[in-house]
């Protein structure tokens, strides 16, 4: 495992798709590209991207999640069973029309503009989720490397749509237990590859602990229907935990309150301390939490994990300064010590490819803010 400095920085995974990228993802999608055609499009992107990273001082790099379609739905090209739907395209199968309809209309949401994998057959894996792309950053950088992987909750959730999935897999935990063999085998080809550090994204989390009632929200187009919030929690934790027991690689859970608009308004809000009991069970070194927006309420200590400290929000044109960036992590230390606590924006820059949080010119800006902190917190 690549040694790591006090402070380190990173990023929470995607970066936004140049325009020829997003063209190769759509002519793959559709057919019009081979995937040897569309990773040399890739590749090249990767390949900055790293360099950027590198150029502005971070000292734990991804690839960027550059050959997603966002952060979930590219599942749908690895894994048998699954069909990629567009938003719109879900309309068709679901039977609250009007309900999802509305759910759209009232979030900022444009229909065309995200997809969601849909479990509509028995899941086997075609190829490795993200080990290859894994390997090619390993090839192009010899700083320490994070992989970002959707969370067990979170792909039941988008997957598991009643009217198509329950001809294959009854019900969403039956499905679930699919999605832990998959995801145990991954982290384990990950760890024995090397990789420094396996991020798990369930941002869904926050959907149960800060919607009232059954209020649906758009989090990640989940719409299986859940029991007490209580309940889909404690299966979330178990979940998790199976997927890495006995893992031997750095893990960490990245838990957020939506990153799909800049419109602040349509996002969740709440205090992790809703979440807290649930985050201490969770068998990870560290917690990847946003704290750069007033939304996420005041700073909590998490027993004796690390902390992937969101200094810098994603979706705002301001760059936050050195100085502002110290002055969160100061207040951290009054909680963690020094060698628990991780610098990274609040979500990723382009979770959606075709809906980027923000410029790469303000991201690299805000990176290198980060980076400046962390060489001052170093002095200190």
């Amino acid at each position: 495992m690549t040694e790591l400095p006090l402070f380190p920085v990173t990023t929470v995974g995607s970066w936004p798709r140049s325009p020829d990228l997003q063209g190769a993802q759509r002519e793959l999608r559709y057919g019009r590209m081979t995937r040897a055609e569309f990773d040399r499009v890739a590749d090249r992107d990767v390949e900055q991207v790293i360099r950027l990273q590198e150029e502005a001082g971070c000292d734990l790099v991804t690839d960027g999640e550059l050959r997603r379609d966002n952060f979930y739905s590219f599942v749908s090209q690895k894994l048998a069973g699954v069909r990629l739907m567009t938003l719109s395209e879900m309309l068709d199968v679901v039977e609250d029309k009007a309900g999802f309809e509305h759910l759209l209309q009232t979030l900022d949401v444009p229909a065309y503009a995200i997809s969601t994998p849909v479990c509509v057959g028995r899941l086997e894996r075609l190829e490795p989720l993200v080990l290859d792309d894994y390997r090619f950053t390993r090839l192009h950088t010899t700083r320490a490397v994070k992989v970002t992987l959707p969370g067990p909750y979170l792909l039941m959730r988008a997957m598991f749509v009643p009217e198509v999935t329950r001809e294959v897999y009854d019900t969403k935990e039956a499905l679930a237990d699919a999605v832990v063999r998959l995801l145990r085998d991954e982290v384990a080809s990950l760890a024995a590859a090397g990789a420094d550090f396996v991020q798990l994204d369930e941002p869904v989390l926050t959907e149960l602990a800060f919607s009232p009632g059954n209020t649906r929200t758009f989090m990640c187009a989940a719409l299986a229907a859940r029991r007490d919030p209580a309940e889909e929690l404690a299966l979330a934790v178990s979940l998790i935990n199976r997927v890495v027991e006995d893992m031997p690689v750095r893990i960490g859970v990245h838990v957020c309150r939506g990153n799909w608009s800049r419109d602040e308004s349509t996002l969740l809000r709440g205090s992790y301390a809703a979440l807290t009991p649930y985050l201490e069970q969770i068998n990870a070194a560290q917690l990847v939490l946003e704290y750069a927006t007033a939304r996420a309420g005041e700073l909590l200590a998490f027993g004796s994990k690390e902390i992937g400290l969101g200094v810098v929000n994603p979706r705002t044109d301001t760059v936050e300064t050195p100085d502002e960036i110290c002055a969160a992590v100061e207040r951290a230390q009054a909680l963690y010590p020094d060698d628990r606590i991780f610098l990274n924006p609040d979500c990723g820059f382009g979770t959606f490819s075709r809906r980027p949080m923000n410029s790469e010119a303000i991201a690299l800006a805000k990176i290198r803010s980060m980076v400046s902190a962390a060489r001052i917190l170093r002095q200190a």
